[in-house]
């Protein structure tokens, strides 16, 4: 078994609702991304966590249905997958309710039936629809500086 680790990482400053974030990645593919309250529950412009999760899981299924294609002797030319990830608001603060894929692809010799059948393969094997479907364990630690103290 390999074990690949990512990291991502967000620095948060002041209250959630005035303050400001800033979120990176290791590869820095996002680098000092900037995220509010309104970036996340309104519309200003910047990303969010929920969208974050959404891009994830769009780029994960679409690679899962590519590796399934193969795998069944199919060569996919392209996959346009788009996810919509639903934020509710709910006793005073807010639930991811759902998550919806919709997939667009153009393979050869595929018909329509078998493709559909692919495409829960696909759903099957994705590691983010499986975490969003059955969880995962949750390690958190945490240190307080001792500035707060004060």
């Amino acid at each position: 078994m390999t074990e690949i680790n990512r990291k991502a990482g967000v620095l948060w400053s002041g209250d959630s609702r005035t303050g400001r974030g800033l979120i990176s990645t290791e590869s820095k593919v996002l680098y000092e991304a900037p995220f509010t309250h309104q970036t996340r529950f309104g519309d200003a412009a910047g990303t969010n966590p929920e969208e974050l999760i959404a891009a994830a899981h769009a780029a994960c299924f679409s690679m899962s249905l590519a590796s399934v294609l193969k795998r069944n002797g199919f060569e996919p030319v392209r996959t346009d997958t788009s996810a919509t990830c639903t934020v509710v608001s709910k006793n005073g603060g807010h639930e991811i309710t759902h998550m919806r894929l919709h997939v667009r692809a153009e393979v050869p010799r595929l018909d329509a039936d078998t493709f559909q059948k692919l495409v829960v393969q696909a759903d099957q094997n994705c590691p983010v629809s499986n975490l969003l479907k059955h969880g995962l364990t949750l390690e958190i630690t945490a240190t307080l500086n001792e500035s707060s103290l004060a």
